[in-house]
Order: structure tokens, then sequence, then C-alpha cells
């Protein structure tokens, strides 16, 4: 392993990040081999070996670019500066799903991740986002239409199952990055790889750092920054959002009945909200359970059934279908579930 400090400012914001997870001791990164994640794992090399962790870096193959093996090989390259071990895994990118292949080609990486995250025992992941990262995602969800809850953006510490994922650099801008690995290269030799999809203009994410980014920052040079904070911000308001959704939603909660599994809700009680706090509950009540949002016409659609059946004396039920659930509303008791098929 080639002698390297890293930055302390990287190393500093690595360290509160697993400091704010105790009890984690094995650990991954996932490495594409571009800069942003070439420095996390340079700088998780150093850090793993002072604090005795034991480190594995991971590398998806999505095979979508004629240079995916050059890529794949400068990551392996890289773990060996590092006297690390590279796991890889291959992927297919359905690119009939009608996500997009930005997003198919997400949601493939991440469930790559998880299986060599189970597959090692892994108790935390670390991904390389950084400060442009978190600004481009708020306004690429802003642009989207994404709700209150959406802007929130990424978060630094996200549950998924067994394994934490984490993102150390979200308040870190990216040329203190770029900086380190200049400084790695200047002395190992090794350089970091460049994906030309990261500009596609026919691509969202490449669209935006081509046209309109150098347009903000033209106008707003700190721009990144303060939609930044106002990730952070959205975060927090996130939090106080589910609290006090969860609270409503306790106050409105119907008797339970044998065998229910999914708690219901009283119609009447439900009635005597205002209309933010009946969505705020249904939403609540729709995300424990792990049932996919629905839109906003569709909640609005059931709102105004539920409405219905309340203003005609529950003299008739209520069978509301979304995805694999149904809701059904029978003598007062909104209730969800499974569909049967």
């Amino acid at each position: 392993m080639t002698q390297f400090e890293p930055p302390r400012l990287l190393a500093a914001a690595i360290e509160g990040c697993l400091i704010s997870q105790p009890g984690i001791d094995r650990i991954a990164v996932g490495l594409s081999g571009g800069p942003d994640s070439a420095a996390l794992a340079i700088c998780c090399a150093k850090l793993a070996k002072q604090n005795h962790l034991d480190l594995y870096l991971f590398h998806v193959h999505h095979g979508l670019h004629p240079l995916a093996d050059q890529w794949m090989a400068s990551a392996a390259d890289l773990a060996q500066h590092l006297g690390l071990t590279l796991t890889t895994q291959k992927v297919m990118v359905d690119l009939n799903s009608g996500l997009g292949i930005e997003a198919a080609a997400r949601q493939a990486r991440h469930a790559a991740l998880r299986e060599m995250s189970q597959a090692q025992g892994i108790q935390a992941l670390m991904m390389a986002h950084h400060m442009q990262d978190q600004a481009e995602t708020v306004l690429l969800r802003l642009l989207r239409g994404a709700g209150v809850t959406g802007l929130g953006a990424m978060k630094s510490v996200t549950p998924q199952g067994d394994v934490l994922l984490l993102r150390p650099w979200l308040a870190i801008e990216r040329e203190r990055i770029l900086a380190c690995v200049a400084a790695y290269s200047a002395l190992t030799g090794w350089q970091p790889v460049d994906d030309p999809s990261n500009r596609d203009e026919a691509l969202g994410r490449g669209a935006l750092r081509e046209r309109v980014i150098p347009a903000l920052s033209g106008r707003w040079p700190n721009w990144h920054r303060t939609l930044s904070r106002h990730a952070q911000q959205a975060v927090e308001a996130e939090q106080l959002l589910t609290e006090f959704g969860q609270h409503l939603l306790q106050t409105v909660v119907a008797p339970t009945v044998p065998g229910e599994k999914i708690c219901a809700i009283d119609l009447l009680s439900w009635r005597g909200l205002s209309q933010a706090q009946q969505v705020l509950v249904l939403r609540t009540w729709l995300a424990q359970a792990g049932v996919l949002m629905p839109t906003q016409a569709r909640l609005g659609d059931l709102m105004r059934q539920l409405r219905q059946l309340h203003a005609l004396g529950h003299d008739r039920a209520l069978q509301w279908q979304h995805g694999a659930s149904v809701i059904y509303c029978v003598r007062g008791r909104i209730e969800l579930h499974a569909k049967v098929v």
C-alpha cells in the first residue's frame, strides 16, 4: 500500500460519519473508478488501517459503455495500489423498464451493491456523493415535481435492510475531492477514469451539467452551497413532518381486531382532521405499511371517495385498488389488505 496522507477535512468527515454509527467495523466503498469514489477509497484505506476496520471495495460493471471493461480494470489497479481486494459484479440494465436509462442503471447498481454487501456481511456501504451531487439532486427533484419530503434529497445515513448507506461527503465541495485524487495520482501514477455519460446531454443529469449549471454558476456562483443547505433543512422538516404524521395517525387508529397486521383508521376520526392532516395521515399510514406512495391525483381520488362514503352514512363499502394492495372501508373502518390474485 502506497503511503499517502488523506486531506484532514475529507478524513474527518468519514470519521465523524462512522463515529455517529457505533459498532461498525466492516465497511465497503462503492468504487466506479472515477475521481470521487477513488478519493473515498483512498481515504477509507488509510482510516481502516489505523482503526483496524475490515474494508472492501465493490465495483458494478453496467456493460453500457465500450470502455466498461477498462473502467473495471482501473478500479482493480487502484485496489492493488491500496492493498485491498476488489469485488466486482456485472449487471444487466433493463433498458425497456420504462424508467429511463439513468434510473434503470441506478436501480441495477443499487441491487448489485446490496447483494455484494449481504454476501460479505457488510455493515455500512460508503458512497462518495458530495455537495455538488446533492445540489444537482435537489434541482433535478424540483424540476421533476418532487414533494416536500423529496427535496431532502440524499441523506448522510440511510438504512437499507441490514446495511447502512453512508454518504460522509455531502457537505464537502468537489474541488477538495479532485485535489485529493490529483495528489494521489502525482504520487503513484494511477489515474481515475472519465465516464462521458456524466456529460451526455441526452441524460437528465448530463443536460443539467452541460446547459443549466454553467448558467447558474455564472449568475449565482454559490448556488450549490445554497441548495445543499436547503437539502439539509428539508431533511429536518421531513423528520418533523414524519413525527407529526405518526402522532396524528395514532389519534385516528381504529380499535384493533383479532388477526389484524396493519392498523385500521377510524373514518369518523379521520374526517375530523383538516384536509392537510388527512393527507398526511394517509401518507404516513401507507408508508408504515411499505406501500408505494400514490400520485397526488390518485391520493386525491381516494380522499374524495372516503368523503363521499362518510357523507352517505357508511351505507356502502369502499374498495380502492393500488398496486398490490386494496383499501377497504366497511362500517367506518379504513383497512389495508393485500390484493387477492
